[in-house]
């Protein structure tokens, strides 16, 4: 029974083979209508796109790196301490946040600190320093709390208020150095002996003997001028002399003598003419007439000798007058001459004093009081409390992070000795020219990390303000980005991270029908057309306005609704 039930699955199975080959033949072999039809193209259809409704946002890609932002690499301005001996790390810069005011590291053991300020350190500040880089200074001492003014003068106040500074972290003011100290002794001690040098050389002076005659004839001239002016101020003062005033009274008596005579005269004229006529008598009496010839030859000649004596007393007058000129005139030139003589004698004198060696002496020493007392002055000027230039880095902005350190304990100071950056992230990365025309600084971002999480971000640079010392990305024409998110927050640990940035350069406000840019077809008339499938392989144009174009995708407005099919190409 057994045996014949195998028997019959054997012949089973032989048919289902014989079967299946024969249906596998069969697939294989064609009629020629059929290879024929096969061979044939089959009909060509449209390749269509739906209409879709969506908002549509067009960006530019940055592919760059997450960092710290605004790396500064810090150079010492100069020595730090008193002097320019081999400057050595005693205490190295750390990594981390830097405030103003604090410490950044110690050179020589002496303090080296961060302020902030745009002008940077570049010089000795001393007492009596002006300048900017002054005003800076001061300013941060106030905000640090340490007072003082804001005149732009490194005055006494401000020195103060830097040693308050240093004292609070256990260090002194740099004081002047022993050199210094020598050299202020050196120049004092100049002062002193040039001074007794001066009164040395002059002592000799007042007392030589080689120019004592002309003192001497200048005294002379002197007295002779002095007597010269006093004679002519007393002749000035006199009108007459004795003898003119003795003529002038005697020319007086003859004229009142001849007053008198005159006078006499005429007064026994009168009394000659005045006679009484006689009384008439009965008997005639012979007449007699008084003979006044005599009297009036006598009036005559007392009237002459009063015009004469007049005339007299007129011209001892007038001689007295020209005597007086005369008498002026040779004193005037008395006081001439003797000014002549005086000035003769001064020049003489100051001649000969000019042209002695000793006075030269004098001359010479004075110099050299005047040279000392400069230099000494020029070197007070700077004397005091000074700040050395390697002991304030300004930095534009604190606080900041020290990302790297670039000297140890032990080492020489010889160049950048710490790159600081901003506390805050930034991505920096570069973009072709033709993407870079559409970018503008304030543009809206976004900061996506491997694990597809966003950060939104806006675009704070492009150009040369992005570029960052170091960074290679922008070469061969491609044009720097720099990106900063607006929150820290979830970035930290992150630094020198590759993201990747988009840039939204243009959106639309609502979502708007999109078609594929293929779909858009500008005819002859310059207007924009797609075919719409209404029906299998069946079409009709629509005319369409385009706005934004994105992602492959152009917003388009007309006779379109959202789900039609727009053709891309086809036969």
């Amino acid at each position: 029974m057994g045996s014949s039930r195998r028997k019959l699955l054997l012949i089973l199975v032989g048919v289902l083979l014989i079967a299946a080959a024969g249906w596998g033949l069969s697939t294989r072999l064609l009629s020629p209508a059929d290879e024929a039809a096969r061979r044939t193209a089959p009909k060509a259809s449209l390749v269509t796109a739906a209409v879709e409704r969506r908002k549509l946002v067009s960006t530019v890609v940055v592919s760059g790196t997450l960092e710290y932002g605004s790396p500064l690499p810090i150079t010492l301005a100069g020595v730090v301490g008193g002097t320019a001996t081999l400057q050595r790390v005693t205490r190295p810069p750390s990594q981390g946040r830097l405030a103003e005011g604090s410490l950044l590291m110690e050179v020589n053991g002496r303090p080296v600190y961060a302020l902030r300020g745009t002008i940077p350190m570049h010089r000795t500040i001393t007492p009596g320093t002006r300048g900017d880089d002054v005003r800076q200074l001061q300013k941060a001492l106030r905000r640090l709390g340490f007072g003082g003014p804001t005149s732009g003068v490194f005055d006494p106040a401000t020195v103060a208020a830097m040693t308050r500074l240093y004292a609070r972290d256990g260090y002194e003011a740099q004081l002047p150095t022993l050199a210094d100290k020598q050299t202020y002794d050196t120049l004092r001690k100049a002062v002193q002996t040039a001074r007794e040098t001066q009164a040395t050389e002059q002592q000799a002076l007042d007392q030589g003997r080689d120019v004592l005659p002309l003192k001497v004839k200048l005294d002379n001239a002197k007295a002779g001028k002095k007597a010269a002016d006093r004679a002519l101020k007393e002749a000035e003062a006199q009108q007459l002399t004795p003898e003119d005033e003795g003529k002038l009274a005697a020319a007086d008596s003859t004229v009142r003598a001849a007053e008198e005579k005159l006078a006499e005269a005429r007064q026994s004229l009168d009394q000659a003419r005045n006679q009484p006529t006689p009384t008439p008598s009965a008997t005639p009496q012979p007449q007699t007439t008084t003979d006044t010839r005599l009297l009036e030859l006598k009036v005559t000649n007392a009237q002459a000798e009063l015009d004469a004596a007049h005339q007299s007393y007129g011209r001892i007058l007038e001689e007295a007058r020209q005597g007086r000129e005369k008498r002026l005139d040779d004193l005037r030139k008395a006081v001439r001459d003797a000014r002549d003589v005086l000035v003769t004698a001064q020049q003489a004198l100051r001649q000969a004093r000019r042209l002695s060696p000793t006075r030269l002496k004098v001359a010479d020493a004075a110099k050299d009081v005047t040279a000392a007392k400069t230099m000494l002055a020029e070197f007070t000027r700077t004397y005091g409390t000074s700040i050395p230039p390697g002991e304030i880095v300004f930095l534009p902005k604190l606080p900041a992070l020290v990302q790297k350190t670039k000297v140890k304990a032990g080492q020489a100071v010889e160049a950048d000795v710490a790159t600081v950056t901003s506390s805050s992230f930034m991505v920096t990365g570069a973009v072709e020219p033709t993407e870079a025309d559409l970018l503008r600084e304030g543009m809206a971002a976004s900061i996506e990390l491997d694990s597809g999480k966003t950060y939104p971000a806006t675009l704070t640079a492009v150009g040369e303000k992005a570029k960052v010392p170091g960074d290679k990305a922008a070469e061969n024409g491609a044009q720097p980005v720099l990106i900063t998110p607006k929150s820290m927050k979830g970035l930290n640990g992150l630094a020198d991270s590759t993201v990747t940035a988009k840039v939204t350069v243009g959106a639309t406000d609502t979502a708007v029908l999109v078609v594929p840019v293929a779909a858009v077809v500008t005819a002859a008339d310059g207007k924009a057309r797609v075919q719409v499938e209404y029906a299998p392989d069946r079409t009709r144009q629509v005319e369409v306005r385009t706005g934004l174009t994105a992602d492959g995708g152009v917003a388009v407005s007309g006779d379109l609704k959202q789900g039609d099919r727009v053709v891309i190409s086809g036969a």
